[in-house]
């Protein structure tokens, strides 16, 4: 692929754009690094393709069937930005409150820019129910979360994703029919895992993260498991421990890990649940003995955030607070001062009355945007590559201004619908985690 590139200048400070900065590395007029150049061009130029898109981990294999996009017309692909704000605003105001854009913190700032409602994956499935009188619902996410904001909106709203080839690679890692073969082998070990002792426990409480398939979030519902989020995960797992005599957790290792450590669970009693291999790569006495059972899963974004990378913040920064999303590896966790989900990340910056460095462990995007929100405090991101989520990031204002100029047209693109059988038991994971009431300081990922 031949890509020319117009020299751009150097990008404010103050400029939360990640494709700016993206573009003035690509461009030379910035000295930073991103982990690779085709973060710069348009992701229409991979959407048919299978993966995950630029900047994705080597390792991120996506499933065969994996939805992919078509073609986004010309028009689209060659607007400049200016243009794509111009019709994007456009549409919106021809909408109205016929239509509510939901943008997740992750997204690139030019789509940001345009939603109504921003927060976290579960944030946003919120706000849609708040949302009845919408007659579409446009998703600035990933397909998960377009997902459970389909199975929480009303049944005649229209849930759309603008770019089909916007997956979750961790979701991903959670296989339905993987997790029902991991089921049939627990049950081999443990016995029948729906029937309660004389305690009234069952052998395995099944619990999945929100970041996680409608199929899985089924599972979990048909086996009297629940959803969790990063910050009330604490609390579900307690819900589930109250119920079972172990939890199976997925598809997050990390959060699974990091929050029953911190609730005192031993680490040698979380066996890790490889898919791959014959009990998940443990004995049965290993199963049996086990608190939590983790999947072999996590975020490729906060997996590249390390210990080293905060002892380099801590030596060049004197007295930096570090914090970090759960997602992290549990080394990075425990090197942290503190560690919590997005929403808790932007509350600890927001409420900090002093002048503050703050080191943060997540997406480059909402770290970007922290940054420029509140100039008062020095705010950067742990790892000094640019390399926002790759899956987030293919959702691009032209996408946003084809789906709500297909609105304004009549039709309906890139609709995002569970099939009731999945539908309904996926509802009842999700009531009771809104059941199991989290700290109230806590905030949602």
């Amino acid at each position: 692929m031949s890509t020319t590139f117009v020299p751009m200048p150097a990008v404010p400070s103050s400029d939360p754009s990640v494709d700016h900065a993206i573009q003035a590395i690509v461009g030379g007029a910035s000295t930073d690094a991103t982990c690779t150049t085709d973060l710069a061009v348009g992701p229409w130029d991979f959407d048919t393709r299978p993966g995950y898109g630029p900047g994705s981990s080597m390792g991120d294999v996506i499933p065969t069937g994996a939805p992919r996009q078509g073609e986004l017309p010309a028009a689209y692909r060659e607007a400049g930005e200016a243009e794509l704000h111009r019709r994007i605003e456009a549409a919106k105001a021809t909408l109205g409150d016929r239509v509510v854009i939901l943008g997740h913190f992750y997204q690139r700032e030019e789509v940001v820019t345009h939603a109504d409602e921003v927060g976290d994956s579960f944030q946003l499935a919120t706000a849609a129910t708040m949302r009845p009188n919408a007659e579409a619902i446009v998703f600035c996410g990933v397909h998960f979360m377009a997902e459970t904001a389909d199975l929480l909106s009303q049944p005649d709203q229209a849930v759309i994703l603008p770019n089909l080839a916007a997956g979750c690679s961790m979701a991903d890692m959670a296989d339905i029919d993987q997790v029902e073969e991991c089921w049939e082998q627990l049950a081999d070990v443990l016995g029948e895992l729906d029937t309660p002792d004389a305690d009234g426990r069952v052998p395995v409480i099944p619990v999945t993260y929100m970041n996680s398939s409608a199929a899985i979030k089924g599972f979990v519902g048909r086996h009297g498991g629940i959803v969790c989020t990063s910050s009330n995960a604490a609390t579900v797992l307690e819900w589930a421990f109250a119920r079972g005599r172990r939890v199976l957790f997925f598809p997050d290792q990390h959060l699974g890990r990091n929050t029953a450590k911190a609730m005192g669970v031993p680490l040698d009693r979380m066996p890790l649940w490889n898919p791959r291999r014959a009990l998940g790569g443990s004995t049965a006495e290993e199963l049996i003995d086990a608190q939590v059972i983790l999947w072999h899963g996590f975020c490729s974004v906060h997996r590249r955030f390390t210990v080293a990378q905060i002892d380099q913040a801590r030596t060049e920064h004197p007295g930096v607070r570090v914090i970090v999303h759960p997602e992290c590896p549990m080394e990075v966790v425990d090197a942290a001062d503190e560690a919590g989900s997005t929403e808790y990340i932007r509350r600890a910056i927001a409420e900090a009355t002093e002048p503050t460095t703050f080191a943060v462990g997540t997406e480059i995007n909402l770290v970007r945007r922290l940054a420029a929100q509140y100039p008062q405090h020095r705010i950067f991101c742990l790892d000094p590559v640019v390399c926002p989520c790759s899956t987030m990031y293919r959702i691009h204002p032209g996408y946003l201004a084809w789906v709500l100029e297909e609105l304004v047209a009549g039709r309906t693109p890139n609709r995002i619908t569970v099939s009731p059988d999945v539908a309904d038991p996926a509802r009842l994971a999700l009531e009771r985690m809104l059941a199991a009431k989290p700290p109230v300081a806590a905030g949602a990922r």
